[in-house]
């Protein structure tokens, strides 16, 4: 039976259809809504395409707004809820999110949208306008002929005009003004015959306006279209566009004027409202990221002393918005703009919000701005002093303090977002000026995480296996599960699957490799440990906290044929202190897997570890035998002693990894720690080099 199923919809028009249920109330269009829903996935195609198209320009974004006039979308709300679904769809559309300066570009290609929607409208209103003036020029000569009736005729398009309309001679006198034009300037429209039409002007415009008068009735133009401030007698400004054209006597000579006046206030506040919201965050009304990144540009090219941005992270916001509600989180949020903004109010800057809980400021310095370390003192200061309900919040700031003049706004901003990650790193309320070495290091490592998941899924991440040796008698008893990535070992590759949310992958990834290499090396017989012993596996802290373990193990062994009882998992000991993973150690243990604990430090609350969790083993945390390695014979080293001794006293077997000289192997082997390995001991090797595989 062939299948008739409809083919799955793309988000274009799915973005179509959002667009058709925003616009289709807000005017008539003789169109069904699967009409309408056509007729915008065709524009949506423009504007997907525009954004994506190099190089970029909005040039083709410009017909978006005629064809909607022309379509009769002209209803007062059709371009507000145009700008609105397209602005959200834009910027979370799967498909541009790889489109470099995407925020700027939709900002670009909203603000045409609007433009061309706008210059329609006024057009297609003028164009009525221009045809109600040919109808007055026809009623006039007619009137010539039938002066009774066409008389009837203007006077009844006259003063049933929605449009204001002035008939001025040449020196600017009205001679006639309709009704509409009175309410537009809040006169009565007695008073406005013989009155000069440029005195409804705003002043600044009065002489620009003149002069256009002037050059219609020289013929140096044959009409004008134009957007004035006129003023109601109350002073309230009302923006308007003119149209203004001439009419001559019966012999052909100038006589008068006749101006067309059409109220676009509404539309001119909707303009300036959009272009406040393109470029201020909605919340607590700053510059957003987009606008910030313009004026940071702006200040770093043409500051003398140089600039100074200060990235701020709140620390535990989270804390606000889920103890005490996320409507206070906004308070809190506003109060902190406010507080910033007023601590920078006598300094050339701006403040941003550059979304979520981080906030930005870039000060243009002078000799009277304050060092680094005192203007971070004062906004500490300022963030200290609790806001409404007693809520204050601290923050981790970076600052990048006259940064090179080649860099741009991208890599200043970028500077700062890894210093406030840095500084947030050591705690809370701590501060971090740019450093290029510790950035660099950063990058470097950023960008190695970044490449990590390619390289798993072309095979460039390699398990190699490094025994693990009896200590009484290098006895081999078993191999442990290393990863190695171009020169990096199992710690730097497993702490970068870690950051980068890769780690659950690699680790199921890992251990399936591993449990098919212990078994090849076994040769005829996967039951028999062979020369290959146990195989060894240590867990990510998010593996450990994974609720599928289990079964991703279980999976594993039946899928490699490797027996339950050559398989030894250890679990990352955090995890476990937290809490998280303890029923992964008690149902791994109940299905005949050995399980011990990996990177264990000997604190207090680890040692309850070994008697809350059915664990045979532990692994030590490598970075504790490298520091006692590094350090004389101490109490430190006397104490490790005891506690090895104790921890085998309660049956619980001891590890030792990353054993580098023959002294160490000497000093474990005297506190009778069970087990070691290390390239001391015996070097790692691939899988392909294992006896037997």
């Amino acid at each position: 039976m062939s299948d008739t199923s409809p083919p799955p919809r793309s988000r274009r028009q799915d973005i179509a259809r959002e667009w058709m249920r925003a616009v289709y109330p807000t005017a008539y269009v003789p169109m069904s809504p699967v009409e309408i829903e056509l007729f915008l996935l065709d524009l949506v195609h423009v504007i997907a395409d525009a954004i994506q198209a190099e190089p970029f320009t909005v040039e083709p974004v410009g017909a978006v707004g005629e064809r909607l006039v022309r379509a009769h979308f002209t209803g007062p709300e059709t371009v507000q809820r145009t700008v609105g679904v397209l602005g959200h769809a834009l910027l979370f559309t799967p498909e541009l999110q790889d489109v470099p300066r995407l925020a700027e570009k939709v900002v670009a290609i909203l603000g045409s949208v609007s433009a061309s929607f706008a210059t329609a409208m006024r057009i297609d209103a003028f164009d009525q306008q221009e045809e109600l003036q040919r109808a007055l020029m026809l009623a006039k000569l007619r009137a010539e002929r039938v002066l009774e009736v066409s008389e009837a005729r203007f006077r009844e398009v006259f003063d049933s005009s929605a449009f204001g309309i002035a008939i001025t001679d040449l020196r600017g006198e009205c001679v006639q003004a309709n009704g509409a034009l009175a309410e537009m300037v809040g006169r009565d429209q007695t008073e406005l015959t013989g009155r000069r039409l440029l005195d409804l002007v705003d002043p600044a415009d009065q002489e620009a306006l003149a002069a256009t008068y002037r050059a219609i009735a020289e013929g140096r133009l044959e009409r004008a279209r134009e957007q004035r401030l006129l003023l109601r007698e109350d002073g309230e400004p009302v923006w308007a566009h003119l149209a203004v054209s001439l009419l001559r006597d019966a012999d052909g000579e100038p006589a008068y004027h006749v101006t067309m006046v059409e109220d676009v206030s509404e539309l001119h506040l909707l303009r300036k409202n959009l272009d406040f919201q393109l470029l201020h965050d909605s919340l607590t009304g700053l510059s957003n990221r987009p606008r910030f990144a313009a004026r940071l540009e702006a200040l770093h090219g043409t500051s003398r002393d140089g600039i100074t941005l200060y990235h701020l992270d709140l620390d535990g916001f989270s804390v606000v918005n889920n103890g005490l509600g996320h409507a206070v989180g906004d308070r809190l949020l506003t109060e902190v703009g406010r507080r910033l903004e007023a601590l920078v109010a006598d300094e050339s800057a701006v403040v941003a919000r550059l979304g979520g809980d981080e906030f930005a400021i870039v000060v243009d310095n002078s000799p009277s701005t304050p060092t680094v370390p005192a203007m971070v003192e004062r906004i500490n200061e300022a963030l200290r002093r609790p806001a409404e309900g007693g809520v204050a919040v601290s923050a981790a700031i970076g600052v990048v303090d006259r940064p090179p003049a080649a860099w741009d706004a991208a890599e200043v901003l970028r500077a700062a977002d890894a210093t406030v990650r840095r500084a947030k790193a050591s705690g809370k309320q701590q501060w971090l000026p740019y450093d290029r070495y510790a950035d660099q290091r950063f990058r470097e490592r950023q960008a190695r995480a970044a490449r990590m998941p390619g390289a798993l899924v072309d095979g460039e991440i390699e398990v190699e296996y490094q025994p693990v040796l009896d200590l009484a008698d290098r006895r081999v008893l078993g191999h442990v599960a290393r990863l190695r990535w171009e020169g990096a070992g199992h710690e730097e590759c497993t702490d970068l699957a870690e950051a980068t949310g890769l780690s659950l992958a690699l680790g199921q990834w890992a251990l399936r490799e591993a449990a098919a290499d212990a078994v090849r090396a076994s040769g005829s017989d996967p039951t028999a440990p062979g020369d290959f012993g146990a195989l060894y596996f240590e867990l990510s802290p998010m593996q450990s906290r994974d609720e599928d373990l289990v079964r991703t193990v279980k999976r594993t062994l039946d899928e490699t044929g490797l027996p339950e009882s050559r398989l030894r998992i250890f679990l990352d000991t955090r995890s476990m202190l937290d809490g998280a993973g303890e029923d992964n150690a008690q149902v791994l243990h109940d299905n005949g897997i050995g399980t011990g604990l990996a990177r264990f430090n000997g604190g207090q609350a680890e040692l309850s570890l070994l008697t809350d969790l059915p664990v045979d083993a532990l692994v030590l945390e490598p970075s504790v035998v490298r520091r006692l390695a590094e350090r004389p014979e101490s109490f430190l080293h006397r104490g490790m002693a005891g506690m090895v001794g104790l921890i085998r006293s309660s049956g619980v077997s001891v590890l030792v990894p990353d054993l580098s000289t023959e002294g160490r192997v000497a000093w474990w082997t005297g506190t009778e720690a069970d087990a070691a390995f290390g390239d001391h001991l015996a070097p790692a090797v691939p899988g392909y080099e294992l006896s037997g595989a």
